[in-house]
């Protein structure tokens, strides 16, 4: 079994209940929830202009490999409600994964651990609490 750390983000609908629906599905796709970082308002950063994002990072425990897990992430962010037309767009929810164990990977798909997200407080911020 892996531990692994993802982020989560809405600035779209209901973006509590977005997040919470997320790590419900989650949770049936073969992956444990260990803990949630508080959720947190934060401004978007990149894309167009949109709504204030809310973000949290949730502490798992799966077996599934990583790209096993990204298709799940993918599925589930699809299942609510997620389009990709935009590049950094408003969503529904976004879910990435941060950290897989000790895992340094990069291919076209994935790498990990997240390429920036020690650029981002959203980020940064909510891993510091789960990961202690």
């Amino acid at each position: 079994m892996a531990i692994a750390y993802l982020g989560l983000g809405s600035n779209l609908g209901n973006r509590e209940q977005n997040i919470r629906d997320a790590l419900q599905r989650l949770s049936g796709s073969g992956v444990e929830i260990l803990k949630l970082s508080s959720i947190i308002e934060t401004d978007p950063v990149g894309g167009p202009p949109q709504g204030l994002f809310l973000n949290a990072v949730v502490k798992v425990k799966t077996a599934l490999f990583p790209l096993e897990l990204l298709r799940i992430c993918q599925s589930v962010e699809v299942g609510l409600g997620r389009v990709r037309t935009v590049i950094n767009g408003p969503r529904t929810v976004d879910i990435d994964i941060l950290k897989y164990d000790d895992l340094e990977l990069s291919t076209p798909e994935l790498t990990i651990p997240h390429p920036r997200m020690w650029e981002r407080d959203f980020v940064t911020r909510p891993l510091r609490e789960v990961e202690s």
